[in-house]
């Protein structure tokens, strides 16, 4: 059985989720509203139609539930234009409980049965009481919903160590797993300050040329081992994964630098599988 599906995002930088077609006509650009996990929502079909296998689907699909009418974006324009007033009505609400949560952002379902309301915490937070205040102050379902310190970064932007926006909040639309073997992998430094984000977590930018890393590893010598060289043998103290040359010292005192292409040695390097060491660097991945 073959369906015919599109990429659906709701945000610029959210993550794209398939909807089959269910025989409508639906282009790229198109507004079309959906029905998801949180309810009735709009949004827009990021890419062209494609037709995929029952075999490849790996979760149930959702049809599209019609093509967005003028009604639909003014309602959706609506909604957006009253956030402002209920994360201002929710803060106040917060310190009045004395909650320690920070709001990030909050959005009506399309149709206007539900309030869902972002935060982030370091903590399990009982907001229960502040649930009760907001739905008779609302008249609405309210969900609450905790999101991680990338997500919240992801929400308010910033500018990173790198001197460029953040890349949560100008392209990246799903996060990737980033861990500390990665980073030692690179050769980067573990101090915390270093290899963090914004968001406290290890910064995304280390994934992007991890596979190349692992690659360059393999042929290359490992730092302390022995090597021949066109001038004789000697130790590897630095390496550049980029130009991939070694540095290699000799026992009169000398050193140079060579491709790896002159160097021959027995044993070749592979991706170092060491776990961090203490629990300050273990906290920066998720």
């Amino acid at each position: 059985m073959e369906y015919q599906v599109v990429p659906v995002q709701f945000d610029r930088l959210g993550k794209r989720y398939y909807f089959t077609t269910d025989g409508k006509n639906v282009n790229k650009g198109d507004k079309v509203v959906v029905e998801t996990i949180r309810g009735i929502e709009l949004g827009e079909v990021a890419a062209d139609r494609k037709t995929i296998q029952e075999s490849e689907v790996v979760s149930p699909l959702k049809p599209i539930l019609r093509l967005a009418t003028e009604q639909d974006v003014l309602q959706a324009e609506h909604n957006g234009k009253e956030e402002p007033y209920v994360m201002k009505k929710t803060l106040e609400l917060v310190k009045r409980h004395n909650l320690d949560m920070k709001l990030l952002n909050c959005e009506f379902t399309l149709d206007r049965s539900k309030l869902i309301i972002y935060f982030n915490s370091e903590g399990r937070v009982d907001f229960r009481e502040l649930v009760k205040d907001l739905a008779n102050e609302f008249h609405i379902r309210i969900e609450l919903r905790q999101v991680g310190a990338r997500d919240g970064a992801k929400v308010l932007g910033g500018i990173g160590p790198c001197g460029l926006i953040t890349c949560c909040s100008s392209f990246l639309g799903e996060f990737e797993p980033v861990s500390i073997k990665m980073a030692k992998n690179q050769s980067l430094s573990l101090n915390p300050s270093n290899i963090s984000g914004l968001c406290g977590k290890l910064l995304c930018c280390i994934h992007y040329e991890n596979e190349s890393y692992k690659e360059y590893r393999k042929i290359m010598p490992k730092i302390d081992s022995f090597v021949n060289t066109p001038d004789g043998r000697g130790k590897v103290t630095q390496l550049n994964f980029v130009t991939l040359t070694a540095k290699v010292d000799f026992d009169n005192g000398s050193s140079g630098f060579y491709h790896v292409n002159d160097l021959s040695f027995r044993e070749k390097a592979i991706e170092e599988d060491i776990d961090a060491n203490g629990t300050d660097l273990k906290d920066l991945e998720e």
